[in-house]
């Protein structure tokens, strides 16, 4: 009874993951970067113990509705630990986050950071923005000022 038990609480935890933030690996990351292709994509890896990430969630949510109509998408990948995505998704809900998020999984983090750039230590938050033919065209390590990310995302479209 107490194995079943486990199954069951185990599949519980899983299915909340899974259902909050679907993984995304250093494969998954590429095609999701492809799937995009023909829109201006904005990539936010950020984590719910991160405070700077938690400050600009609500400015970049209003960057994304704001170029919406002109082709931009906004994708975040929260770094946090599986047993908090539900946190996460709630934390992405509440700051009207409506773009594809997902769950970093990377297979190897340093390989995975250094694929996106090379400058980049990891540091969250971490910002990409990648023009309408999937090329990375900017890279913003830390908080961003806003207004800065706003113009860039403007000069993409």
């Amino acid at each position: 009874m107490r194995a079943r038990w486990i199954f069951f609480a185990l599949s519980a935890v899983l299915s909340a993951t899974a259902a909050g933030l679907p993984e995304v690996d250093e494969t998954g990351y590429a095609k999701t970067i492809g799937a995009q292709r023909g829109k201006v994509v904005l990539v936010n890896f950020w984590a719910t113990w991160c405070a700077p990430c938690r400050n600009e969630m609500p400015g970049l949510a209003a960057i994304a509705r704001k170029f919406a109509d002109r082709g931009m998408v906004l994708v975040t990948i929260s770094a946090d630990e599986p047993e908090d995505a539900p946190a996460a998704a709630s934390f992405l809900q509440q700051s009207g986050i409506t773009g594809p998020s997902f769950l970093k999984r990377a297979r190897d983090d340093d390989a995975f950071i250094r694929a996106l750039d090379p400058a980049w230590s990891g540091e969250l938050p971490a910002t990409f923005l990648y023009d309408r033919k999937g090329r990375k065209v900017r890279s913003f390590f830390g908080e961003v000022e806003l207004r800065e990310l706003e113009a860039a995302v403007a000069k993409a479209l």
